[in-house]
């Protein structure tokens, strides 16, 4: 299944437990083909190098590089779509829907209202990251 993460959920995935890490897991395994663009992955650099992370990169004796590097073999670059506004109230959102309509992505998993809210776009769902790995793990 080809699917795109939001920021916040490889942010969570990489550093608590839960259902974005199981996500991630799947990655790992194979089980999903993850995809990001270039904004993706400068907007993760961005969030994990903020202050009131460090702590927690300290705990997992990991820096934001290294975690951004890693993301960065799992998934594979796509270059971004060119596409119309659509989330007005955050339009850092749209680089999510850009690469999921790049990647023709079967999900797009998000744990942002402002995606989440809009259900699906372009035909793709939008869906938290338990109930993405529920459709990954039952796919035939």
């Amino acid at each position: 299944m080809r699917i795109v993460l939001d920021t916040n959920v490889v942010v969570s995935g990489l550093l608590w437990p839960g259902p974005p890490g199981r996500l991630l897991d799947l990655l790992r395994s194979g089980q999903a083909s993850a995809f990001t663009s270039e904004a993706l992955l400068a907007e993760l650099a961005d969030v994990l190098s903020r202050g009131h992370l460090a702590p927690i990169l300290a705990r997992h004796q990991a820096s934001a590089a290294v975690l951004v590097h890693g993301y960065a073999l799992l998934a594979a670059t796509v270059p971004a779509a060119a596409i119309a506004a659509v989330v007005a109230a955050d339009p850092d959102d749209d680089a999510v829907l850009a690469c999921a309509l790049a990647a023709a992505a079967e999900i797009i998993v998000s744990g942002d209202a402002h995606l989440r809210n809009l259900k699906s776009w372009q035909r793709i769902p939008i869906l938290a990251p338990a109930q993405a790995l529920v459709k990954i793990q039952t796919r035939p």
